[in-house]
C-alpha cells in the first residue's frame, strides 16, 4: 500500500455518493419510461428532445444545450438518431457560426404518437410512488440544481 495516499473516509451508509444514487435513479426511471414508450419508436430521451424543440420554432444547439443542463457534443450525439430517422433537422442559424434544430412533420408526429404513452408512464409512476412523494422529488431536485448553478 503507499503510505503517500490517505485511506478514503467512509461516509455514514445514509449519505453514500449522492452522485451514484442519482445515475442509478436516473437509469432506472429512464428504464421505466422507455418500456412504455417502445411501442411508440422513441426512447425517453427522444421524446425529450423533441418536446423540448418542438417548444421553439427554431432553436439552436447552443440554446438547447443551455436549456437541458448539457454539453453541445453529449447533445449532438443524443440528437444523432433523431437526425437519421428524419425527426428533427439542423440548418444554419442567425449567423454561420450557430446551427439551429427544428422539428420536422415526422418528427412532430412521432412526439404526438409518443404523448398518450409518456401520459401513462408519468400516471402510473406517480401511483406506484405517490403523488406527494413525486412532488417532493421534484422540488428538491429543482432545488438542488438551483443551489448547484
Amino acid at each position: 500500500m503507499n503510505k503517500h495516499v490517505a485511506p478514503a473516509t467512509a461516509l455514514p451508509p445514509t449519505l453514500g455518493c449522492t452522485c451514484f444514487r442519482l445515475r442509478r435513479a436516473s437509469r432506472k426511471v429512464t428504464q421505466y419510461y422507455d418500456r412504455y414508450l417502445e411501442p411508440s419508436g422513441l426512447k425517453v430521451t427522444q421524446y425529450s428532445l423533441l418536446g423540448n424543440i418542438r417548444a421553439s420554432e427554431q432553436i439552436s444547439i447552443t440554446e438547447l444545450a443551455e436549456a437541458l443542463g448539457m454539453d453541445r457534443t453529449t447533445l449532438t450525439r443524443n440528437l444523432k438518431p433523431l437526425l437519421d430517422q428524419g425527426l428533427v433537422t439542423v440548418s444554419e442559424g442567425a449567423d454561420r457560426r450557430t446551427r439551429a434544430i427544428e422539428v420536422t412533420p415526422e418528427g412532430d408526429a412521432a412526439f404526438k404518437r409518443a404523448v398518450p404513452r409518456w401520459k401513462e408512464a408519468q400516471a402510473k409512476l406517480i401511483e406506484t410512488v405517490g403523488r406527494d412523494r413525486v412532488t417532493e422529488l421534484h422540488r428538491l431536485i429543482d432545488e438542488a440544481v438551483d443551489r448547484l448553478g
